[in-house]
């Protein structure tokens, strides 16, 4: 790395067993989101190795980074991310377009999808005509209509109120009994203390590993 290169994570130790639930927290700067992208094959990194499903990622085309991420991560992001011209169902089913599943079937699916987040009554309803927590449960549906093994979660309760918070998280606690690992980032202290183990990140390094009492 040249001399002004900025060494965002610094020799990060970590595994996180498959059906875990698992949140990410610190400080801004520390490298949550990066490690995030990095476990998500959104970003790449410079020395060290990474294994997911016992394979080692390292140097994929973006061809094969996006094979991985289709078939082993949903994604749910703060900003919840939907294409505001699209309606709930919409939203939800995009990711099977990208599979080439027709019109018809992945709106059937999606609507099961959005059904599980009790959203069927709004599935023709545009983005905007949403509230903050009924965009975050299309989030939710979209990201698992893939049937992910693992869900990453930037920040998904952060334009949240407290009680939807709480409500997103037994969301993804329902998500994760069903064996999805979940990986969530967060600030929040109460959202972290809901999962069974906390990562917590300083300049780029683990401070400390907690699991919940």
């Amino acid at each position: 790395m040249g001399s002004n290169d900025l060494r965002v994570l610094k020799g990060i130790d970590l595994n996180i067993d498959a059906g875990e639930l698992v949140s990410i927290m610190g400080p801004s700067g520390s490298g949550k989101s990066t490690l995030l992208n990095i476990i998500g094959l959104l970003d790449t990194y410079d020395s060290g190795e990474y294994q997911l499903d016992n394979r080692i990622i390292k140097k994929m085309s973006e061809k094969q980074a996006a094979y991985f991420r289709n078939r082993f991560f949903g994604f749910i992001f703060q900003a919840f991310n939907l294409i505001p011209f699209k309606s709930a169902v919409e939203n939800v089913a995009l990711p099977l377009y990208y599979q080439k599943i027709g019109r018809r079937k992945r709106n059937t699916i999606a609507l099961e999808y959005l059904d599980k987040m009790g959203m069927h009554d709004w599935a023709d309803h545009l983005p905007a005509e949403l509230s903050g927590g009924q965009q975050q449960r299309v989030a939710i549906a979209r990201a698992m209509i893939s049937k992910p093994k693992v869900i990453l979660a930037d920040e998904p309760t952060g334009a949240l109120d407290t009680e939807t918070s709480y409500e997103m998280m037994d969301l993804l606690k329902n998500i994760n009994q069903t064996g999805v690992t979940v990986i969530i980032v967060t600030h929040e202290h109460d959202i972290a203390a809901m999962t069974a183990r906390t990562i917590r990140l300083r300049d780029g390094n683990i401070d400390k590993c907690n699991k919940a009492i």
